[in-house]
C-alpha cells in the first residue's frame, strides 16, 4: 500500500494528476475480490467438511478397509483445505469399496518360486455432497454412474526381502492420493 501511496504523491507532483490519480485508485479500490489463487483454488468452495465412513471390503484381507480409510483421511487433511469429520451431516461424504485384491506372478526363478510379483487392489468410490450433487466424476471417461473404479498396483520381490504387506500398503496409499486428486476441481 505504500508503494501506491508513493507513487500515487510523485505522479501528483510532477502535474498528471487527473486521470491518472483515477485510474489508481479505481485500481487499489477494486482488487482481485473474485480472483482465487493458490491451492485453494484447486477445491470446491461450497464444501468445508467431508465424511469418510469406514471402507468397505468385499476380500478376504480384512484389514484393507482400515487401512484404506486411514490413507484417504490423511491425505485429505494434509492436501486439500477440508476437514474430515466422523458426522454424517457433513458437507459431502466420501465413500468407497475394496471390490478386489489380489498378487500377480511376473517372473519366475527356474524352481517355479516367483521372484517378482504384483500386489493389485481395485475399489469403486463416489463422493456427494449433502444435496446428492456428484463431486467426483470420472475425467478420462465421463458417465453417469455413481462411482469411480480406482486400481492400484505395487511391485515386489520377495528374495529383496520385500513383502506382500508393505507392497498393498504402497498400492493404498497410492490409490488414497489418486482418490484426493480426484477430488480437485477441473480446470
Amino acid at each position: 500500500m505504500r508503494t501506491a501511496v508513493s507513487t500515487l504523491s510523485i505522479f501528483a507532483q510532477s502535474g498528471r494528476s487527473g486521470l491518472l490519480i483515477t485510474a489508481v485508485l479505481a485500481l487499489l479500490s477494486t482488487g482481485c475480490v473474485t480472483y482465487r489463487f493458490g491451492a485453494a483454488s484447486m477445491f470446491r468452495t461450497g464444501i468445508r467438511t467431508v465424511h469418510v465412513p469406514i471402507v468397505r471390503n468385499d476380500t478376504f484381507r480384512h484389514d484393507l478397509g482400515i487401512r484404506l480409510t486411514e490413507a484417504i483421511t490423511n491425505e485429505i487433511e494434509n492436501r486439500t483445505p477440508y476437514k474430515v469429520t466422523g458426522d454424517p451431516n457433513a458437507d459431502s461424504t466420501l465413500t468407497c469399496r475394496v471390490s478386489h485384491q489380489t498378487k500377480q506372478v511376473l517372473s519366475e526363478a527356474d524352481t517355479d518360486d516367483p521372484r517378482a510379483l504384483n500386489a493389485v487392489v481395485a475399489i469403486r468410490s463416489s463422493w456427494v455432497s449433502r444435496e446428492g450433487e456428484l463431486l467426483m466424476q470420472n475425467s478420462v471417461v465421463p458417465s453417469d454412474e455413481i462411482s469411480i473404479n480406482f486400481a492400484q498396483e505395487s511391485r515386489f520381490v520377495p528374495e529383496a526381502g520385500q513383502s506382500v504387506g508393505l507392497a498393498t500398503q504402497t498400492a493404498i496409499e497410492q490409490l488414497a492420493s489418486s482418490i484426493v486428486s480426484q477430488m480437485e476441481l477441473r480446470w
